[in-house]
């Protein structure tokens, strides 16, 4: 089990830990910083880049595609000050059904 199933598990009862791992991979270093680790849903220009990164590149959304899953995760966590970005991420993957692409 991952340092980040618990989280994931707030909102998705069966985590695929191999999806999680593959998340955990694409992340990379950016996990070992605080700010980098966490996803502003306020910030716009956040959520572009997780659109034009994750979103377009490891699940292979269009950006109209990416938007509408994206929104649906904003408002699953909504209320959650600290979105950490491997939670975001899976829960993105979900949203989209494309979860099976990542492991």
């Amino acid at each position: 089990m991952s340092e980040y199933t618990p989280d994931i598990q707030k909102y998705s009862a069966a985590v695929n830990e191999a999806a999680v791992k593959s998340i955990v991979n694409y992340c990379g270093i950016a996990l070992r910083n605080v700010d980098s680790s966490l996803v502003s849903a306020s910030d716009r220009a956040e959520l572009d880049r997780v659109r034009d990164g994750f979103a377009a590149k490891k699940l292979g959304l269009s950006a109209e595609a990416a938007d509408a899953a994206i929104a649906k995760v904003v408002e699953q966590m909504k209320g959650v000050q600290r979105k950490h970005r491997v939670t975001f991420y899976y829960l993105l993957a979900e949203a989209s059904g494309t979860l099976a692409k990542l492991g």
